[in-house]
């Protein structure tokens, strides 16, 4: 991946989604003792769920890898049991959180709009948010998949978001978990479709928003995919459970 001045670092961001116990901490630690040892060209980024965030926040305190939170709602308080408010996040040391994550859109229903809605709260509570886009298969197959994800940019990125610290992440359903992974053409087709319309929404800043590329990636795909052009990083799943695989994957953002 070749940077310039005017070009962000590359992101690592890894998604514990819902695994992970306090014995998974020692894996968090292995990563950032690599990396102490060996600095990444990338920013590294560890989404545990919420249950371990501020051990691990402190745990990786001084270190090179951040943290942050897998999801927050759109308002700073109130009677919205079992959710978790951006500031919490900040209080409990995340850097960042995941807003729209296709299993929050297709478990929980939500919308661009909600999605829209915790990007900005996010911000507002100063943690840098990843907003994810994708399409399932059969959008795919219709031959609509790069409509639908401009689309659900458009209404995903709110326009406060301007001079402000994000990312998107391009994540296509239909190779989350799967094992299936885009093509290369797939993927460059849809991050130019995509930074098209961040270029459309934040004028000249939207050139170097970083796009990341989400949907199984591992350590024997992350080299090409993370050469492939406007692919700004990674957002990483099961791969991201494990140091070596983690760190292998760090590696391949290096070049």
């Amino acid at each position: 991946m070749t940077l310039s001045s005017t070009t962000p670092r590359p992101l690592i961001a890894g998604n514990w989604k819902m695994n992970g116990l306090s014995t998974a901490l020692e894996e968090a630690r292995a990563v950032a003792a690599a990396l102490e040892d060996e600095p990444a060209a990338a920013r590294i980024a560890i989404f545990p769920p919420a249950t371990l965030l501020h051990r691990l926040s402190q745990a990786l305190e001084n270190s090179p890898v951040l943290t942050g939170g897998q999801d927050c709602h759109d308002k700073a308080s109130g009677a919205h049991t079992g959710d978790i408010a951006a500031e919490m996040i900040a209080d409990a040391g995340g850097k960042l959180v995941i807003c729209g994550h296709s299993e929050r859109r297709c478990d929980h229903g939500e919308t661009s709009e909600q999605v829209a809605g915790k990007a900005e709260a996010a911000a507002e509570a100063g943690l840098e948010p990843i907003v994810c886009v994708g399409e399932a298969l059969a959008t795919r197959e219709a031959g609509d998949a790069v409509s639908f994800v401009v689309q659900q940019v458009r209404d995903s990125l709110p326009a406060t978001l301007a001079g402000k610290a994000f990312s998107v992440a391009y994540e296509p359903l239909w190779a989350i978990g799967t094992g299936k992974t885009a093509s290369v053409d797939n993927i460059v087709e849809m991050h130019a479709a995509i930074r098209g319309e961040l270029r459309s929404i934040f004028g000249e800043a939207g050139k170097v928003v970083p796009i990341l590329y989400g949907g199984s990636v591992k350590p024997d795909n992350a080299g090409e995919i993370l050469a492939a052009a406007e692919v700004g990083g990674a957002l990483v799943g099961g791969a991201s459970l494990k140091a070596a695989d983690f760190l292998a994957i760090i590696r391949a953002a290096q070049a």
